[in-house]
Parts: C-alpha cells; structure tokens; sequence
C-alpha cells in the first residue's frame, strides 16, 4: 500500500477498514490500532486524518449514509420511464433483502443506538432518514401522475409509513424471524404498502 495518499482516497479506506473491525469486534472493541492492524499500517497514519475515535465516528456516519441509500439505486429507478414498471421495480428493488442489509445489522444498530448519545450522529441519521423518505416522496408523485396509486393520498405520510415498513423489515429479520424466510414477511409488508396506496 502506498504511504502517501491524499486524504479523499485515505479517509474512505479508513472507514471501510473501521466498518469491517466493528463487525469483528463491535463498537467498543474498534480501537484505531485495530484498524491499523487491519491495513497493515502505523496507527498514527490514521490518527493523521481522525485525531479521535469520536472524531471517526462523525464521518463513519456519513459512511454509513452512502450505504444506507447507494445512488446506483436511484439511478436504476430513473432509467425507467414506463410507469407501471417503475412501480413494480419500486418494491422489487426498494424491499429486497440485498437493500434492507445494504448496512451490516451489527453496524447498523451500534451507530442507531450512539444517534441517541450523540447529537451529531443522531443529525446525519437524521439526515439519511430524510433523504430516503424525500426520495420516496418523488417516486410516489411519478406514480400519482400516472394514476397508480390513489389521488388523495397525503404523500408525506404515506412516504413516512414506507420509511417505517422498512426499517421494520430488519428489526423483523434480526429479532422476531424465527429462522423464517424473509421473502414471505417482505411480501406481506409489501402487499400492506400497496393497499395503503391503491385502495
């Protein structure tokens, strides 16, 4: 590996290696040297970039926000410019089990429960939570126009309640599923959402 990297390249594989130690060795087992440890290097290149392990977690917040909600996704939904598929590629792709463990559940709910401790953790969740449902809230004014779904719907609302399905289906998957196949609660969830919107 390169000593010297500039800190747009470095600091994203910090995080990486950061995300990969915490599945490993949880939240409070991530030292920095463990970090270093797995990439190899001396743990004062990392304390260069993160003078803190609080100071790492800021960003790895903001890590997390890009792999909670991947522009890839939005791309693929705007490449689709017949209706009806657009709508049923929305569920296929939005309640998959690939994107609801897009973040590892380990991660995911050691950051969740710092949101509550630390204010600017629990603003880029925040932030992620809205950005996802604002986006939502787009693709169901598309499907609005187009008459899939039901004209009076309040659109903010019911974007709130698919945001809230969701993040269900992993507390489903992590602690109520009983070794179930998660395909069968993913489509009871989505055959709920779809009658919200249609009828």
């Amino acid at each position: 590996m390169p000593k010297r990297k500039t800190a747009e390249l470095r600091k994203p594989e910090i995080l990486e290696h950061f995300y990969k130690v915490i599945i490993e060795q949880g939240i409070e087992g991530a030292s920095i040297i463990k970090i270093a440890k797995s990439m190899n290097i001396h743990p004062s290149l990392i304390s260069h970039y993160f003078k803190t392990k609080g100071a790492m977690l800021i960003e790895f917040a903001d890590f997390i926000k890009v792999k909670y909600d991947p522009p890839f996704i939005r791309d693929q939904f705007a490449a689709i410019t017949d209706p009806q598929q657009r709508y049923d590629k929305f569920f296929d792709i939005m309640f998959s089990e690939a994107n609801i463990r897009s973040v590892n559940n380990l991660v995911y709910y050691a950051m969740y429960y710092l949101s509550y401790r630390n204010p600017e953790i629990k603003s880029r969740f925040s932030d992620m939570f809205k950005k996802h449902r604002d986006f939502i809230i787009q693709e169901l004014e598309f499907f609005k126009k187009a008459g899939l779904i039901k004209e009076e719907l309040n659109l903010t609302l019911a974007a709130n309640f698919i945001v809230s399905v969701f993040e269900g289906l992993s507390f489903q998957n992590v602690f109520l599923s009983n070794g179930e196949v998660f395909e069968d609660f993913e489509k009871f969830a989505v055959k709920i959402i779809k009658d919200f919107l249609e009828s």
